[in-house]
């Protein structure tokens, strides 16, 4: 079933407030969405300000694990932050990944706060269709 709104991601919002930043032994989860284009599986995590070096992907045999880390920006010496609301700290998800994708092709990019993975469906995978031929030795048996 599609949900088109999440009844509780005002009470996510709250919790995060209150118990702050991730960390690397306890990451906050990142938004991500999940698509398929012809025989790619494409999935989109929101990063925005995460710098590209900050972010880590790994695969180890099913399980894809993608962790990143906003830093607080610089502040200079004269200056006080009034309004702090972006959240700092480390963001991580975890997706299990079906047999039939080929995780050896796996292609990612970042691009304007978005990191994109693309990850193909293995050749053994495709749909593929198969021919039926007529036997050649038919044998009548008497009886």
């Amino acid at each position: 079933m599609l949900m088109r709104t999440d009844p509780f991601r005002e009470f996510d919002r709250i919790s995060r407030e209150l118990t702050g930043p991730g960390t690397w032994s306890r990451p906050t989860a990142m938004p991500m969405d999940a698509c398929r284009e012809g025989d790619t599986y494409v999935v989109s995590f929101d990063l925005p300000g995460v710098d590209p070096e900050a972010i880590d992907i790994d695969i180890e045999r099913n399980m894809l694990t993608v962790k990143a880390e906003r830093r607080p920006a610089g502040n200079a010496e004269n200056v006080r932050m009034e309004i702090a609301e972006r959240p700092l700290g480390v963001f991580s998800r975890q997706l299990v990944l079906a047999d039939a994708l080929d995780t050896e092709q796996v292609r990612a990019e970042y691009d304007a706060g978005v990191l994109i993975l693309r990850i193909p469906i293995a050749e053994r995978a495709k749909r593929r269709r198969i021919k039926v031929g007529q036997g050649e030795s038919r044998q009548q048996i008497t009886g």
